[in-house]
């Protein structure tokens, strides 16, 4: 046993000695120490009761005969992080995450982890550990929150841009309030904690209903149970990430990534994760993949669907069996079966949730000289008008700057709003765009407005929201020198974003016009700036 370094022999009798200060028996030491690696937090939904889940755990690895031992890792929320200095740090902390997870494996000599994550970089952060350590893993989350009437975290936001447009009086905006968020679990729709969780699944390094059994349900305890069990199973057998999260399992998450319409941050996350991993992804890559996989979900913020629905419409494995020979069937999971053994039973249980609403996937890479490494969007979530539309440019040079226009009707129909300044090393931070978008589509303007970014978006915005946009404006991206007035076109059909001004002036443009730099950034986020990549390759840190 790799823990042995640390257990075993008279020299390390001192070690043995900590140990035993904290409970642990002779009989428990001699075991396999299993890490559970907790993100619980009093901050997160999504994270506030994942003591439960992590107990859960604990049972069934103390069943199949291991010793499991907790630690915790950070989770910043995202929703509450929004539309503030907060949310520069929400991505970089992934980095974070990773790090200090390696560092408390390597530190301490586990033989096995169990992940339990559920928010939205806490997701990846850890598949990116469990791929760098490379030791027996498996992937526990707390599950999807709960949707009452459809409500869900995108309808307050929206509602938001409504009452500032005057079509929604404050009692109705607090009404909405009190009901879209019932409890805990990550937010209802297929945003990217959803995305990520469901994809963990398709990747393989999650059993089947990871992605889609409530927080609430007692079968969200049971599944837990049985990932403490399957970890000992994956130890005993020396299975380990490397052998599950091949090239062909991140073509199968790619794949269903674009049969659910995931939020565009899957694909941000994605390739950091197969980074990790030693498998190259890019751009091009997503647009093959969506031009053969059928687009099979409208949950929300695409439809009026949540993950609830999916889970009782059969999951993801349904979604996978669906897909067929789309997939690499005979890829490994941490079941100890292959893709084709674990959705062989599977079957679609209601066709109004899982159908072919399109014959191509929800998400496209969009490139052009606005965006030469690309950019990407959640197509099924844009409006057929928008589909191939150009527009007239508003510039901002941050998120704040861009909303107050908003609220503030400033921004006129058959606009294309610019935020520039907000990519991973500009912003810094890569900062989501959830209050703008949402602002659009609650004063009534998605069928009229487009919104373009080197930042991001939650994975709840819907309409022709185009982010990622590469290279970004601070590292010289065609995008710092759009101005006022100038004319763009989105062909999300034919996967190009085009500035529409000659070359002639774009050159005298760059040659005139000063970039904006990051003079007054300190700690975490100024070492961050200088060490981030372009988010066509992930934002990572290397």
């Amino acid at each position: 046993m790799k823990s042995d370094v640390m257990k075993s022999g008279v020299e390390n009798a001192p070690k043995r000695a900590l140990l035993k200060s904290m409970g642990y028996t002779d009989a428990q030491i001699t075991k396999p120490l299993v890490g559970i690696v907790n993100s619980f937090n009093e901050v997160a939904p999504g994270h506030v009761h994942l003591l439960t889940i992590a107990r859960a755990v604990k049972d069934g690895v103390l069943a199949n005969g291991g010793t499991p031992i907790e630690f915790n890792t950070i989770g910043v929320c995202d929703g509450i992080a929004m539309g503030h200095e907060g949310m520069r740090y929400s991505l970089c902390s992934r980095e974070i995450i990773t790090d200090s997870i390696e560092c408390m494996a390597r530190a301490h000599s586990f033989d096995a982890l169990v992940f339990i994550p559920n928010c939205d970089k806490i997701v990846p952060g850890m598949l990116m550990a469990a791929a760098r350590l490379n030791l027996p893993s498996i992937f526990i989350s707390g599950g999807p929150m709960l949707s009452i009437g459809g409500l869900d975290l995108t309808t307050v936001f929206e509602a938001v841009g409504k009452a500032k447009a005057g079509k929604m009086d404050e009692a109705e905006l607090f009404e909405i309030e009190e009901n879209a968020c019932p409890g805990c679990g990550s937010c209802s729709g297929m945003f990217t904690a959803n995305s990520m969780n469901c994809l963990s699944e398709a990747l393989g390094i999650a059993l089947p209903g990871n992605g889609t059994v409530p927080a609430v349900f007692a079968h969200r305890l049971r599944l837990a149970k049985e990932a403490g069990h399957q970890v000992m199973e994956l130890f005993k057998s020396d299975t380990r990430p490397s052998d599950i999260m091949t090239e062909r399992a991140f073509h199968n998450a790619l794949t269903v990534d674009m049969a659910l319409g995931c939020s565009t941050n899957s694909v941000l996350h994605l390739f950091a994760i197969a980074h990790e991993c030693g498998v190259a992804l890019d751009l091009k890559q997503l647009n093959k993949i969506s031009a053969k996989t059928p687009n099979l979900c409208r949950l929300a913020p695409a439809g009026g669907h949540h993950v609830e629905d999916l889970y009782y419409a059969g999951g993801i494995p349904a979604v996978m069996r669906e897909l067929g020979d789309l997939l690499h069937r005979d890829e490994k999971t941490v079941t100890g079966k292959t893709v084709r053994e674990n959705t062989e039973n599977a079957h679609i249980k209601d066709n109004n949730v899982i159908q072919r609403y399109s014959d191509i996937g929800g998400l496209a890479a969009l490139f052009g000289n606005l965006a030469p490494n690309g950019a990407v969007v959640k197509r099924s979530a844009v409006r057929a008008e928008m589909m191939d539309f150009t527009g007239t440019a508003q510039v901002f040079d941050s998120e704040e700057d861009a909303i107050a226009a908003i609220y503030a009707g400033d921004v006129r129909k058959g606009s294309v709003v610019v935020i520039r300044y907000e990519g991973p090393s500009g912003g810094p931070g890569m900062r989501e765009m959830l209050a703008p978008t949402s602002a659009i589509a609650g004063m009534g303007l998605d069928a009229d407005v487009a919104l373009i970014t080197d930042g991001r978006f939650s994975g709840a915005t819907r309409g022709a929201s185009i982010g990622h946009i590469s290279p970004e404006a601070i590292a010289g991206g065609l995008i710092a020198y759009v101005q006022d007035g100038d004319k763009i076109h989105i062909d999300i059909n034919n996967y190009s974003l085009t500035l529409l001004v000659s070359e002639e002036e774009i050159t005298q443009r760059r040659q005139t016009m000063k970039l904006k730099q990051n003079d007054d950034l300190h700690g975490y986020l100024k070492r961050y700036a200088k060490a981030v990549s372009s988010a066509d390759t992930g934002a990572i840190v290397c």
